[in-house]
């Protein structure tokens, strides 16, 4: 074969520094449009993204030749930069140092998008580390709790 193709579908999962609830909505659609620019210029295109006040969750084609912690580097730097600009009660914006990162099949994209539209409504009760934890645990990822955290 000529040519190298692939398709990466990822459902990214990050929050901010200590979860604290720092994206609102005065932000949150200009965040999301920033973010999705800075996946365009790193060839990682976003097919949704949707956040509520402590953490985004984002699903896009990872780009066959970039690696996935560059490309959630670059993004969460941009995005960081971005907010801490918006005004002086974003200047302590910053996101958690780690991440959560699992594979989508594209027979289950339409899940996964329902599940990222209905983050507001899922929130209303369940916290971020419960739905992470759920996460993890669905996607059969070891985890020491001491070390997921900040």
């Amino acid at each position: 074969m000529s040519q190298s193709l692939a398709k990466n579908l990822i459902h990214l999962v990050f929050s901010t520094k200590d979860r604290r609830p720092l994206i609102d909505d005065a932000v949150r659609e200009e965040l999301h449009k920033y973010a999705g620019g800075i996946l365009r210029d790193l060839d990682s295109p976003a097919l949704l993204m949707n956040s509520v006040c402590d953490h985004i969750h984002v699903l896009f084609n990872l780009h066959r030749t970039k690696a996935l912690s560059d490309v959630v580097m670059e993004l969460k730097r941009g995005t960081s930069k971005w907010m801490k600009e918006q005004g002086p009660q974003h200047a302590s914006f910053y996101w958690q140092s780690g991440f959560g990162a699992f594979s989508v099949s594209p027979s289950n994209v339409k899940a996964v998008e329902e599940y990222i539209a209905k983050q507001a409504e899922h929130h209303a009760t369940k916290t971020f580390q419960d739905e992470f934890r759920d996460f993890l645990r669905r996607h059969e990822v070891e985890f020491d709790e001491r070390y997921v955290w900040d």
